[in-house]
């Protein structure tokens, strides 16, 4: 997808600032393409993303939810617009070469808004939706998932739950231990299987 590395700078910033719109389409045309292939469907395709891929799968899960069977978002970068006009955050001076700069430039300001998730949510048919987040986190702080959380679940015309995850003890990242890792990982897996075989006929 465009704004990873794998060809050169130019695909890098094919994917970044204004272009940013670019990764989340490209990553909904290989959902896509796996699928046209038999690989899945969307009733079995399920989205993961961690920090700035969580982004990613909540910006395409708001363009087109209806190609996901769910969607986990580890730590999401959500609420992009606010957070990149907090001049105050540690993060921000180093994240505006590749997200823009909206206190000081209208057109940043403008294509932030139009893809930062928190924002973007819509009256549609949501699938389900988990999102972690840590109380300690000075990253993404868990006030992000928690209103992309309540924005989905007050505006969404599915069934389909919405799940905030909140570590009281854990920042940006979990615990490497790896009781902590594998139990995580666990439950990720069995949101993921859940969502994937749900309204399935149980195997005889």
């Amino acid at each position: 997808m465009r704004g990873g590395s794998e060809k050169g700078h130019d695909w890098y910033q094919g994917g970044c600032r204004e272009h940013k719109r670019n990764s989340m389409t490209d990553f909904i045309a290989c959902a896509q393409h796996l699928q046209q292939l038999g690989y899945s469907t969307p009733q079995q395709t399920v989205a993961h993303g961690i920090s700035a891929g969580g982004l990613l799968v909540c910006g395409a899960m708001n363009m087109q939810p209806q190609h996901w069977a769910g969607v986990i978002a580890q730590v999401p970068f959500v609420d992009m617009l606010n957070t990149m006009s907090d001049a105050d955050h540690p993060l921000v001076p180093l994240l505006r070469p590749d997200w823009g700069d909206p206190l000081a430039d209208p057109v940043a300001y403008d294509y932030i808004a139009a893809l930062s998730p928190y924002e973007n949510v819509r009256e549609a048919a949501y699938p389900p939706l988990l999102c972690t987040a840590g109380l300690k986190d000075d990253r993404v702080p868990y006030w992000e998932p928690a209103k992309l959380m309540a924005n989905v679940r007050r505006r969404s015309t599915s069934a389909a739950p919405a799940l905030l995850l909140l570590n009281p003890d854990s920042g940006h990242q979990e615990s490497d231990q790896q009781e902590s890792v594998l139990g995580q990982a666990a439950r990720l897996w069995a949101f993921a299987q859940h969502c994937a075989t749900a309204g399935k006929p149980p195997a005889v």
